[in-house]
């Protein structure tokens, strides 16, 4: 089956920029292979590209460039307010490489980064060793896909099996990796795990096609989990940003259960249900470049910095998630970030 990114590279990164002391390095030279015909440039540092003014971030996502860098300072962060720690105690995320291939109408990371441009840090070891003194401490549930898709990047980065390796040095480290990938050629190299959960984003087909540019559809999603689960690889589901459309319980009512037909859900990891949300910085700033954007235009309600839809509708909307799951799916096994974020010890605690 033919997939949305398989031929994504075809057409993308026309310019390569690269620190200067990476440039003549065996991993900037692999990258750079499989782009023959890209203008290679040196620079000294990627904010130099990345943090330039006057940058339109979602004019930029049209036609976008790759830098090649290394991060420096502190390189692990404790979980964001906005996302899930799933009952995880001692909960982190990193980010390896910068922004995504994907051009989802409701990212954060339009409001987050001044560019589109990809940036791909190519110090992984020095994340692996800042995981390792963490590790010392206490046991680590870190996210390593927040703020890109790595599976979707894995045909040039091999950052999934990366991790995925370093996770089975380690077992007190439990890694998940977000994706949209439906590409089984991502995970051809990688052996499951069960310290390495991959958390599928799903959508209806109408949100999908309408606000998820790029993605692969339902279908193909679908049939890449399927096949995953069949291979022993840990699956998470995430319905996660239900987003207010027209005649949503009838779309997602519709879209839930062509998921419970193509998918066993008892057998999955667990589940994860969100509404969208995003913190108020973020939305100014994603307003501001993308004007007539219905999700990011809509009346939000602000709370403790976090804008979402009113408590009545996110409540409404959790409710008829979990009543189409639950019996499916131990209840205990759906997680809800509006339950978390008031209930973090409600006996999900895992580690």
């Amino acid at each position: 089956m033919k997939n949305s990114n398989d031929n994504y590279y075809d057409r993308a990164f026309t310019h390569i920029y690269v620190e200067k002391e990476l440039a003549s390095g065996t991993q900037a030279k692999d990258i750079m292979k499989h782009f023959p015909n890209a203008k290679i440039i040196l620079i000294d540092h990627y904010k130099d590209v990345f943090n330039r003014s006057g940058q339109n971030f979602h004019e930029q996502k049209k036609v976008r460039n790759l830098i090649l860098a290394n991060k420096k300072g502190k390189l692990v962060y404790p979980g964001a307010q906005v996302c899930q720690s799933f009952g995880n105690q001692h909960f982190y995320y990193t980010s390896s490489v910068m922004n995504c291939i994907y051009d989802c109408e409701y990212c954060y990371l339009q409001g987050m980064y001044p560019s589109a441009n990809l940036v791909v840090f190519l110090n992984l070891e020095d994340m692996f060793d800042e995981v390792r003194e963490l590790l010392k401490q206490h046991p680590v549930y870190l996210c390593v896909s927040y703020d890109t898709d790595l599976m979707a990047l894995e045909s040039i980065l091999s950052y999934g099996k990366r991790w995925a390796e370093f996770a089975k040095e380690n077992e007190k480290l439990t890694i998940e990796i977000r994706t949209k990938c439906a590409s089984l050629k991502a995970w051809e190299d990688i052996m499951p795990s069960k310290q390495v959960i991959y958390a599928f984003t799903l959508s209806p087909e109408e949100v999908s096609k309408a606000y998820e540019k790029r993605t692969p559809s339902l279908k193909q999603r679908l049939t890449c989990i399927k096949t995953l689960m069949e291979r022993d690889y840990q699956v998470r589901l995430c319905f996660d940003p239900m987003l207010y459309i027209s005649d949503y319980k009838k779309i997602y009512g519709a879209f839930f259960d062509e998921v419970k037909k193509e998918i066993a859900l008892n057998q999955v990891y667990d589940v994860s249900i969100g509404v969208f949300r995003v913190s108020e910085d973020y939305l100014k700033k994603m307003r501001k470049q993308n004007p007539k954007s219905a999700v990011l235009q809509f009346p939000y309600e602000n709370e403790n910095g976090v804008y979402q839809y009113q408590r009545e509708l996110t409540n409404e909307m959790l409710n008829f998630a979990m009543d189409a799951l639950k019996e499916s799916i131990p209840e205990e096994k759906i997680f809800s970030w509006e339950e978390e974020k008031g209930k973090e010890s409600n006996g999900k605690k895992r580690k």
